[in-house]
């Protein structure tokens, strides 16, 4: 186990958003592949969502670069 992993297994034990958050991001910024980095934006988005976190915005648009997320347009 690496020591990410080990201390995202500690955030989730404490239910700790904010570290959570903070440790998705490390994970998607260090990922090696797209897949990854989408998967890990995904959970920092949800848990800064969940938290009225500020950084939820930049998550978002990251992920929208991705593809993995769209901008609502009403018709």
């Amino acid at each position: 186990m690496s020591d990410l992993d080990a201390r995202l297994l500690a955030a989730h034990a404490a239910d700790d958003r904010a570290v959570l958050i903070k440790l998705y991001v490390e994970a998607a910024d260090t990922a090696t592949d797209e897949t990854a980095t989408g998967f890990y934006l995904t959970h920092a988005y949800v848990f800064a969502l969940e938290a009225g976190d500020p950084r939820a915005p930049a998550l978002r648009e990251r992920l929208v670069a991705m593809g993995r997320e769209e901008i609502y347009t009403p018709d």
